[in-house]
């Protein structure tokens, strides 16, 4: 049953994606070459492999069996791939990091020339997203979070520590006032999350019971909410790792530090088990780990 690992791969990610159509533009190819792709291998394998109707795609028998088998040998072409490059010299191919917005910004984006000085073969896909993305669907090999990872679907590897602090500019404390006390701070603008409630409950130590604030601007995006801040829109409470190069350039100021919880919370790189073992990703997590770790 000779066919092409190619072929089988863009099967996989058709089944993964439930259409032809989300397969071709994520290889940004035109769908009558992933017609044909599932074609060749449907020939190949002598059978139908999926179901093709007005409301989607689902898997036969033989597709789902395939499937199976499938993911297993693309995952040990990808190691032997990758074990044959790293005696070559050294770890090569795309990596692809689903992370937040901000994190991007503040400590992916600039450790990458550190990271391709050390290794020029490595080709980084950013892939910018504040909500846990479905790292198989995806296609993503690290998802970069803050928080414990409960999951044994997913390998979690701590980075390093993090904290947060409540931020304003010093033109909207110009305008409005520092806050001194919490209580100070129902009369400010305050900017929550939209689509992370627990992100809007802000541990007070002076009570037991979280804060639950309810802000006059909202939004899903972490780089826009640094953003409303830095542009004097009001206060909100970012990661320090984020918000420190805007502190150091006088644009950002903390507040409260001594009436909030700011203790360390993790940050870990998820990833698949059946990926993390490959030197590619290694190399990435190794690097991004001394750099979260200082």
């Amino acid at each position: 049953m000779p066919f092409h690992l190619d072929d089988l791969a863009l099967f996989c990610r058709i089944a993964v994606l439930g259409s032809l159509s989300a397969a071709a533009r994520e290889r940004d190819i035109p769908v009558s070459q992933v017609t044909r792709s599932l074609t060749r291998l449907e020939t190949a394998c002598g059978a139908r492999l999926m179901h093709r109707t007005t409301h989607g795609l689902s898997l036969t028998d033989e597709g789902d069996t395939l499937l199976a088998h499938g993911k297993d040998m693309l995952q040990t072409a990808d190691v032997i791939a990758a074990e044959l490059q790293v005696r070559k010299g050294q770890p090569s191919g795309w990596v692809s990091v689903g992370v937040s917005a901000s994190v991007a910004e503040a400590v992916i984006a600039p450790s990458l020339p550190g990271l391709y000085a050390l290794y020029p073969l490595l080709h980084i896909d950013i892939v910018v997203d504040d909500r846990l993305a479905d790292m198989a669907r995806d296609g993503i090999d690290i998802a970069i979070r803050t928080g414990d990872v409960h999951s044994d679907t997913v390998v979690a590897r701590p980075l390093g520590k993090a904290s947060r602090t409540l931020y304003a500019s010093p033109g909207y404390l110009a305008q409005h006032g520092t806050p001194q006390t919490p209580d100070e701070l129902a009369a400010h603008h305050l900017i929550g999350n939209s689509k992370a409630p627990s992100m809007n409950l802000w541990q007070r130590q002076d009570s037991p019971t979280p804060w639950a604030v309810k802000g006059q601007s909202l939004t899903d995006n972490s780089a826009v909410m640094l953003t409303l801040v830095r542009h004097g829109v009001g206060i909100a409470r970012l990661l320090d790792i984020v918000a420190r190069p805007w502190v150091q350039t006088g644009e950002l100021v903390p507040l409260l530090r001594d009436s909030f919880d700011v203790s360390d919370i993790s940050v870990y790189a998820v990833m698949l088990p059946e990926r993390h073992r490959l030197p590619k990703i290694r190399a990435c997590v190794d690097y991004w780990a001394e750099c979260l770790g200082h």
